[in-house]
Order: structure tokens, then sequence, then C-alpha cells
């Protein structure tokens, strides 16, 4: 059974006016995530927050005279075997900065007033750095240890896991904390399945990960382009599909892959979030739409039958009206296939939790019925433009009518079509002659022979 992980002790100090009373409470809040727990006293804590005023001078003295004593206890526990975090936030760390580190080498993270939101991050990447988990309950190495050698499937399509974590540390999201840092399985491990799945007579796998996109095998071989090289030369294994993808690990070893490599589906899961710079700032996505149009161009570039669909996020706080204008152009100028759009969520501990400009939930609702009507408008005209076209489809189970099967179009649309039962768990050739917003139904396209003729996207 799986240990959690015992709560975190942080005490924060606070100086100053009420606005830094204001911070410690956020800061509270946005460190809950990652199991700490406020205590009354600096003596055992594994985190001591000082949060400081530059006023006077002797407001400045105090706070290092107070980090000599913290400085005792944090060597007293690293004797005990225990550890402690020390951080200086508020205006003596935006003042002093790299003075505060030179003065009290003890000090582990400067924090300024205007930053206190990325204390997580900050928190989070120290721990990592030291080789202390967080408040997950156990490692992922050891929950894909302790899985079955041999998973037994009954469809043709199936999910392989191959990465976990985030290092990216988007302000509305808590994966970083609840799932900790990015961990990839052995590219080896992940074949053996594969080679497994495929002798059960899966057809296609979908690559899960977090950042799936950032998987980079522990033993050297290659990040997800060359995993993805070496799942296509297992017999039987068709179709190679991966979410969810970041655009900071779009690489263009993958993207090359995407041109080469037959068993890649032209469909691609690549999230934006959103349409405005500013907002892509707040939420740290690490990108701009400048970048993440570019992105999109070399993709295409090499793959032009691509599609592509995303997530966006409105009502973030501080989205204006003119926030919302730019990622309505955005969904514009890409075109999707499909894309998934939600309300921001407010998650107590998350940074953005804690960002001024919180936005009205009836704005939120009325923003986000706009956004899905265009979304929706382009995935029908998508698939409309399907009919005529003859595609590849993995049939994969009977339908809902006598004699007729469902299977999967490259571009992960449902498609239906009279076929017999044969043909589930193989690809044939449909001519598409409808289209709905969800699905696609067509005709069997057979050779003078009766065989149904199989062909490549």
């Amino acid at each position: 059974m799986p240990v959690t992980a015992p709560q975190k002790r942080l005490f924060i100090k606070t100086y100053g006016c009420q606005m830094n009373v204001y911070d410690s409470e956020r800061m509270a809040e946005v460190l809950a995530p990652l199991g700490y727990g406020v205590t009354d006293s600096p003596e055992g804590a594994d985190l001591v927050v000082l949060n400081t005023c530059h006023i006077r001078e002797k407001a400045t003295e105090k706070v290092y005279s107070e980090l000599g004593q913290i400085r005792l206890m944090k060597q007293e526990r690293e004797a005990a075997g225990a550890g402690m975090t020390i951080a200086v936030a508020g205006c003596v760390a935006q003042a002093e900065g790299e003075e505060i580190m030179r003065r009290q080498p003890a000090v582990d993270l400067v924090v300024g007033p205007q930053a206190y939101h990325q204390l997580p991050e900050l928190i989070a990447r120290a721990h990592r750095a030291r080789g202390e988990r967080l408040a997950a309950d156990f490692a992922a190495e050891e929950k894909f240890d302790a899985l079955p050698e041999k998973r037994t499937v009954s469809g043709v399509t199936a999910f392989l896991t191959v990465q976990e974590g985030c290092d990216k540390f988007c302000t509305f999201c808590v994966v970083p904390y609840t799932r900790g840092a990015e961990w990839s399985r052995p590219a080896g491990a992940i074949l053996k399945e594969a080679q497994s799945l495929a002798e059960q007579g899966v057809r296609e796998v979908t690559l899960l990960g977090q950042n799936v996109n950032a998987y980079r095998d522990p033993d050297g071989s290659g990040g997800l382009a060359a995993l993805a090289r070496a799942l296509a030369q297992i017999p039987g294994l068709d179709r190679i599909r991966y979410t969810t993808s970041h655009p900071r690990d779009m690489d263009d070893e993958l993207i090359a892959a995407h041109g080469e490599l037959s068993a890649f589906m032209p469909f691609l899961h690549l999230p934006v979030q959103s349409g405005s710079n500013k907002i892509l700032k707040a939420m740290n996505r690490g990108h701009t739409v400048e970048a993440y149009l570019a992105l999109i161009e070399k993709i295409r570039a090499a793959r032009p039958d691509i599609a592509i669909s995303s997530d966006y996020i409105v009502g973030f706080p501080g989205e204006r009206e003119s926030d919302f204008e730019a990622t309505l152009a955005l969904v514009r100028q890409m075109g999707h296939a499909s894309a998934f759009s939600f309300k921001y969520s407010r998650r107590p501990g998350t940074p953005a939790a804690a960002l001024p400009g919180q936005v009205p939930e009836e704005v939120k609702t009325e923003r986000l019925a706009r956004l899905q009507a265009l979304l929706d408008e382009q995935q029908v005209a998508f698939n409309a433009a399907q009919i005529g076209r003859t595609l590849p489809v993995l049939f994969e189970r009977k339908g809902r009518h006598e004699g007729q099967l469902v299977g999967r179009s490259p571009y992960l649309q449902g498609v239906h079509a009279a076929a017999p039962e044969r043909l589930i768990g193989q690809i044939a050739a449909v001519r598409i002659e409808g289209a709905s917003k969800n699905s696609l139904s067509g005709v069997l396209v057979e050779s003078p022979a009766g065989a149904p003729v199989l062909e490549r996207i």
C-alpha cells in the first residue's frame, strides 16, 4: 500500500504593512498543494518564509538577524537528517536580491513582492534539486514497477502511458504538485508492453503523458520521435497517436517524424490556451502566440494534411474583452478540426487563484458560449470537407444497426459504414458520403475481387 507523504510545516513571519499580511495569507494558499500546513514556530518547520518590509533600515537588519537564528535551526535539522528551506520574500527581497544570498548562504530562495505566486514552482524545483518528494503518494517508478508485466486488452486500440509529471508550472494547474516532476518510462519497458498489446490484436496505440512530448528515454535512446520509430517496427501496430503535448516540447525531430513516419496519424492535439500574449504570460505558458503560430507552420510544412486540435481557457484572471477577442482571432486563423474549451476554474492553492482581476462567472459563461460556437462551426466544416474523400478507417466494433461497423479515421473521427464483421480490427478504405459534428458515414470501397482497398493517407 502506498503511504501518503506527511504534511509539511510552513512558518511565515510577516514584517511591515497590511499588504504584507495579505501577501503572507496568499503565500500560504498557493503553497497548500505542495502539502504545506501553517505552523506558528520556525523550529521544526520544513519551510520558513520571511515576508519582509524595506521601509526602514533597522527593519532590514532585523531580517538578517532573524536569518542568522534560522540558519542555526536549519543546521540542526540537517544534522538530524531532516531539511529546511528558507525563503525571503517581500520588499527586502526585491531591493537586495542577490545580496541576501551573499550575506546569508543558508537562504534558498529570494522572491519579490510581485512574484510570490511563483513560490510553488520555486519550492518544487528546490525540493526536486535535493531529490525530495513533495505531496505525492509514491514515485512514478514505483507505480510502474508494481504493474503486471502483461496487460489484458479486448479492443483494437489501447492507451500506453510513457511519461508522467510536469515541469511547466502553468499558474492554473496543480499537476506539477500532485504528479511531481516529469518522469519517462524506459523505452525497453514501453516496447515490451506495446509488443504484448500488438500480439493481442491492438492496431493503434495512443501514447499518454501529462507532457507526453517531453518524453526522454532514461536509458538515453532518444525522445518521443525515436520511441515512435521503434514502436512503428512492431508487426501489426499500424497507428500511433499521442496526447497531451506542450508547444515548448515540440522539437524538430518530432516534427520531422510526423512527415516521415506513416504510422503517425495526421492529427495533433497541441494546447495553446489563449490568443493573448498578456494572458499567456500570466499563465506561465512559456510561449507567445507568434511562437505558437510559427510552430504550427513548421508542423504543417512537414505534414501538410495534418489536422490540429487544441485547448482554450476563457476568463483567466485579468482577461479583458480585448484578450478574449485575440483568442477568437487565433481560433479563426488556426482553423481547428476540433478543440476543447473551458471556463477558468479557480483551484484553491494554485498561483492563479491569488491573481487579481478574477473574471465574473457570468462573463466567463458568455465568452465560453461564443468560443464554443466558433469551434463547433470549425469542427462541422472540417468534417464536411471529408465528404468525397476516401479515408483509411480502423474498424473497432459493431454499430447500432445490423451490418454496420464503427471505426476511426486518421483524424480521430468516428466513421460508420456497412461492412462485414470480419473487418473488425482491420484498416479498410471508406468513401465518405455524410458528415455531422461528431462523426462521418461512408461506403466501403472494395476491389473487383471483393477485398477492401487498404490505403494510407
